[in-house]
């Protein structure tokens, strides 16, 4: 079954900064660049990228406390772990974009 667009592979859509309530990536299908979903995607992107840089310097901080505690650093750890996992998830998405790096 061919449309007038042709199939969509993989390369072809835009990887969205968040999964679906399945815990699935979300994908945006070419042509949608300049709409409402496309600029939500680009906005927390940038979130994700100033929360991670925030994150850092909170992470330094705990690290310079050399009576930082365990919970502090478990806490500094999970905040560094989620905020690394959107930065990255970030990267892959503009990677792919710039046809820099494959899906795998």
């Amino acid at each position: 079954m061919s449309t007038d667009k042709g199939p969509y592979f993989k390369e072809d859509l835009r990887l969205l900064p968040w999964a679906s309530d399945t815990g699935k990536p979300c994908y945006l299908a070419p042509g949608a660049e300049d709409g409402m979903i496309s600029a939500l995607a680009d906005a927390t992107e940038d979130r994700q990228v100033r929360d991670a840089a925030r994150v850092l310097g909170e992470c330094e901080a705990v690290l310079a406390q050399p009576a930082a505690g365990a919970l502090a650093l478990r806490l500094a750890l999970t905040a560094a772990v989620r905020a690394l996992g959107d930065v990255l998830r970030v990267a892959h998405s503009r990677g792919l974009r710039l046809g820099a790096c494959d899906d795998e």
